[in-house]
């Protein structure tokens, strides 16, 4: 009886602490909206590597899962995409066309190594439209047990952002503001290219380093701050980035009312100057304020952007010259600890599950208490960092020695902050006429915002990127001196930025996705070690040990009755 009812009846009891195998309530909301039938193609099938079996079997886990919760609405298949063939091609060739880049795996066997390629994505079809979930967004040929863990734990928001974006295929306006010196150069490249690859002609794109085939959810315009009276509202976001001129106050005043309307701001401002003729350091170059008028804006906001360099034992690689002479100097790769590496928190659904974030001479920064007004810490230093303050005189010199760890005893600096809230008017009594007549174009002065979100990051440089002579620009966060050495790292720029821009402008119940988190309960080796001879006493002799004492208490017993 119980077993028929079984049959047409199922139900689990989720008992993990993390709620691992149970859905949140935004993704059974966009799974009840659904007006048509989602087939969902998996290609982690097929001779994989055991690592990836395991995310595998997570993948139909969870399938199961939004199958269940919406019965009729979810279909699911895993296919080999080397053998099956459609329209005369495979799948592999289909989804790679889509802009789905197969990982190279390196595997070990009993000769050694062997190379396997491996497709972690899935497809979703929906209503005519079809999109690309990544299951794995390492590109790593190693991947590390946390790596696959991370993984598993960003699925939910995997899927639930991607049927999100089928259900409502509209495009978010992102304002990249200029006029006040910010790179609209080939150092953008990378920075428009991650935004609206659409923005970017596609005879420029190099297809050995970007997807050719790379879609976004966004469309970038350029919007020239000086110009325009004000900034519509029509764009749910405002990118400025390393400005390097001075903010009037009327161009100040267009941001804060942009802000007050519910407009959301991200910035990557540099505060200082501090730029080099080319990234092997070879001369001495001097750090000082650019003197862009903005700081106090952002203090009335929240954040103070402090002119102080902030540095880091956990750093980047430069070659130094240390040994030779002028005609053939001997080149060494030392750390250069004016690029930090900023270590992801994961307090935040923003830098959740995300790799290390390379910067370049970063400003620290200081929170202000600020009615109304909610920060937290995206990005900060190490418990290695240290900060100087400027005009500072920065020299090659430096790395002739070892860094003194003593000085880089300050633990996590702040270099992004969020701020989020209702915002007051930087304004607010100190309009002038003019002023005020320029914003009636908008319905007037308004001196307290809406439930509004702001994001200021102390470097510019974090969404910028290198230019090689022969490859031409290059992904953000990538060393052009260190790439193909063993100090190349693959950087999560771009998923920080992306993260940003998604949390400020998306639905924040899809957002809330992300916070799934997976706790590793692994083994201690050191204990697994020292404890090996008594638990396999336990699991192998007292079991034997057991049943010869049940035989003979039974032959005892035995004896003792029938000799009665």
């Amino acid at each position: 009886m119980i077993n028929v009812l079984a049959s047409a009846v199922h139900y689990r009891f989720d008992l993990t602490e993390e709620k691992r195998y149970s859905l949140t309530p935004t993704s059974r909301d966009l799974l009840r909206n659904l007006e048509d039938e989602a087939a969902i193609t998996v290609f982690l099938h097929g001779d994989i590597p055991a690592e990836f079996r395991r995310l595998s079997n997570a993948s139909e886990d969870f399938l199961r899962l939004l199958r269940e919760a919406a019965p009729g609405k979810v279909q699911y298949r895993f296919v080999d995409p080397q053998e099956e063939v459609v329209s005369g091609r495979t799948w592999a060739d289909s989804i790679t066309a889509m802009g789905a880049a197969p990982i190279n795996i390196s595997v070990q066997v009993k000769a050694g190594q062997e190379s396997k390629i491996v497709f972690p994505y899935a497809l979703v079809q929906y209503n005519g439209q079809a999109e690309i979930v990544n299951l794995f967004p390492v590109s790593k040929r190693s991947p590390s047990v946390t790596d696959l863990n991370n993984a598993e734990a960003m699925m939910e928001y995997q899927f639930a952002r991607t049927i999100n974006k089928l259900q409502r295929p509209d495009k978010t306006l992102v304002a990249y503001a200029v006029g006040h010196g910010e790179p609209t150069d080939a150092t953008s490249f990378s920075l428009l290219y991650t935004v609206d690859p659409e923005s970017v002609p596609k005879e420029s794109v190099n297809p050995e380093i970007f997807d050719i085939n790379a879609k976004s959810n966004y469309k970038v315009g350029l919007f020239n701050l000086k110009e325009q009276k004000f900034i519509p509202e029509t764009f749910d976001v405002l990118l400025i980035v390393k400005p390097s001129e001075e903010f009037t106050a009327d161009e100040k005043l267009k941001i804060d009312q942009y802000l007050m309307r519910g407009g959301k701001v991200l910035c990557f401002i540099d505060n200082l100057n501090a730029e080099e003729d080319s990234l092997s350091i070879k001369s001495q170059i001097i750090a000082y304020e650019r003197g862009l008028n903005i700081n106090d804006l952002l203090f009335h906001y929240g954040v103070r952007i402090n002119p102080a360099l902030l540095m880091d034992l956990q750093c980047g690689f430069l070659p130094f010259a240390v040994g030779g002479n002028r005609e053939n100097p001997q080149y060494e790769f030392l750390p250069w600890n004016y690029y930090p590496w900023f270590e992801s928190a994961g307090n935040h659904s923003i830098n959740r599950n995300i790799g290390l974030v390379s910067s370049r001479y970063v400003n620290s920064i200081d929170t202000i208490q600020t009615e109304g007004v909610r920060k937290t810490v995206l990005l900060h230093s190490s418990v290695n960092g240290r900060t100087i303050t400027t005009p500072a005189l920065i020299s090659p010199n430096e790395n002739r020695n070892q860094s003194n760890a003593a000085l880089f005893k300050k633990p996590n600096i702040p270099a992004a902050v969020l701020l989020e809230g209702t915002f007051s008017s930087f304004f607010r009594g100190r309009l002038t006429a003019a002023q005020r007549d320029s914003l009636t174009a908008i319905g007037g002065f308004k001196d307290r915002s809406v439930e509004s979100k702001m994001i200021v990051v102390s470097d510019g440089d974090i969404v910028l990127n290198d230019i090689s002579q022969q490859q031409g620009p290059l992904p953000m966060g990538t060393n052009l001196y260190t790439m193909g050495t063993q100090y190349e790292y693959p950087f999560a720029n771009r998923e920080f930025l992306l993260n940003c821009l998604e949390y400020l402008t998306s639905d924040a119940n899809i957002i809330s996705t992300r916070n799934k988190e997976i706790v590793l309960r692994l083994l201690d080796q050191q204990k697994v070690q020292e404890d090996k001879t008594k638990w396999q006493l336990i699991n192998i002799a007292v079991p034997v040990v057991l049943v010869i004492l049940f035989g003979f208490v039974y032959q005892q017993v035995r004896k003792y009755r029938f000799a009665k």
